[in-house]
């Protein structure tokens, strides 16, 4: 997960196929990143019809210019995050489940290089989502040093994906404490 999500410890339990130790790879930005979230939105639109109240680009590769792991994550707004009709349409489109959690249920492709994200439309994780990726759209500073900080946890050895996430917590909670402050100024 690439995100504000990304630090939040996910219980081995949720983990569907337990930990997966890969390496951790930044790509520079990628311009083809945006027609692969067209694509898959569409595939999403298309499995969920209404359920899908609105399908985002989220995460690294969401932000024009900032490097990342080649991983496009989607939010999918739903009325209902733990709806087991959502996740047999997903299925059926041949999206894998990956993480079942409490309010958040998160399907792969296969090859791992698509992230759907289902949360509830009030969630407050969606908002954390959009307000970190609106955040590093408009702030040339924190998307270089957030680029940096992947950068340097990328080379370092981790038993899974999630450590390298869970990393990045720090800097991401600072970067939506910060948007926090700005909004409650204006």
């Amino acid at each position: 997960m690439g995100g504000p999500s990304s630090h939040a410890v996910i219980d081995e339990e949720a983990l569907i196929g337990g930990r997966e130790r890969r390496a951790i790879a930044i790509a520079d930005y990628d311009e083809a990143w945006p027609a692969r979230f067209a694509a898959e939105r569409r595939r999403i639109e298309r499995a969920l019809g209404p359920a899908a109240l609105a399908v985002e680009h989220v995460g690294s590769t969401a932000v024009p210019g900032l490097a990342a792991k080649p991983i496009v994550d989607i939010l999918v707004s739903v009325p209902e995050a733990e709806d087991e009709g959502i996740a047999a349409a997903l299925l059926a489109e041949g999206y894998e489940l990956r993480v079942r959690e409490p309010g958040h249920r998160m399907f792969r492709t296969a090859g791992r290089d698509v992230h759907v994200h289902l949360w509830a439309a009030e969630a407050a994780e969606a908002g954390r989502l959009r307000a970190f990726r609106d955040r590093l759209r408009t702030s040339a500073a924190d998307r270089v040093a957030y680029e940096k900080l992947k950068r340097e946890l990328a080379g370092q050895p981790w038993s899974d994906m999630n450590e390298y996430a869970e990393a990045k917590g720090p800097f991401i909670e600072r970067i939506l404490a910060a948007e926090r402050a700005r909004a409650e100024a204006e």
